[in-house]
């Protein structure tokens, strides 16, 4: 069986080394760890990081974070996005707000975090605010790209209110939330990141970053990056199957 270059996988694994090798041959020109240690200088730190007996209860507590901000920003801007899109006055009245959330610098809000909250939540919350915005717009841009259609019909039929909200808006509003809801997935991990790194909670990979940089451990520093990208990416592509599934679920129910 032949195998073909452009096959993404096999495109994604030589795009993967591609970069490895720059990077290896920049850590080399440059020849100063402090600036750009060499892949396998991060490779020996990692091994070594994740032999750390505290790495689970760390990765957990992150983790917990994450996703602790991201279903209560699901439930808020799912919730309130559905209102709003079924509801114009509603939507112009929440818009300022979600507007000036999205305008506000990410580091304003975790410093006024940090003067309001404990050290474990100010990343909690920070998350929440920063994700909110992104799934309430597609949550109320998804209603509103609804077949109008469909629900002339479903009312001619006198379908109740709830029924064509479950079986009309949402999935085809599900297609767009689709898309908010993993990038709000992503932006989290990186923005609880961030908090992290300035709050300082106990058990977190922001606060092992904020050690290396001030210990100037940029292996290290790297390393903690390179797993906070593979939670990432292991969580949204867990939520990208279980989207699908949904999705798949709604289109075969009829009303």
């Amino acid at each position: 069986m032949k195998t073909s270059i452009t096959n993404p996988r096999i495109t994604g694994v030589l795009g993967v080394l591609l970069w490895v090798g720059l990077w290896h041959f920049a850590a080399l020109a440059i020849n100063e760890p402090l600036y750009l240690p060499r892949p396998l200088e991060v490779l020996e730190r990692l091994v070594t990081i994740l032999g750390e007996k505290d790495l689970p209860i760390i990765l957990a507590a992150s983790t917990l974070r994450v996703l602790t901000a991201f279903a209560f920003s699901t439930l808020l801007g799912v919730g309130l996005g559905t209102l709003c899109g079924l509801h114009p006055t509603l939507e112009n009245l929440f818009k300022p707000l979600v507007s000036l959330i999205r305008a506000t610098p990410v580091i304003s809000i975790i410093i006024l975090a940090i003067v309001w909250l404990s050290s474990s939540n100010v990343p909690i919350f920070t998350g929440i605010l920063m994700c909110f915005p992104i799934i309430w717009v597609s949550t109320v841009k998804g209603i509103q790209s609804t077949d109008p259609l469909l629900v002339e019909m479903a009312n001619l039929y006198q379908v109740s209110s709830l029924r064509i909200l479950h079986k009309v808006y949402l999935p085809g509003a599900l297609p767009a939330l689709k898309a908010g809801l993993v990038s709000a997935l992503g932006l989290g991990f990186k923005v609880i990141a961030a908090s992290e790194v300035l709050s300082l909670p106990r058990f977190a990979i922001g606060s092992l970053l904020h050690d290396a940089k001030v210990y100037l451990e940029i292996a290290d520093l790297v390393a903690w990056t390179l797993i906070i990208i593979a939670l990432s990416a292991v969580f949204e592509g867990l939520l990208e199957k279980s989207l699908a599934l949904l999705t798949r679920s709604k289109e075969v129910n009829p009303l």
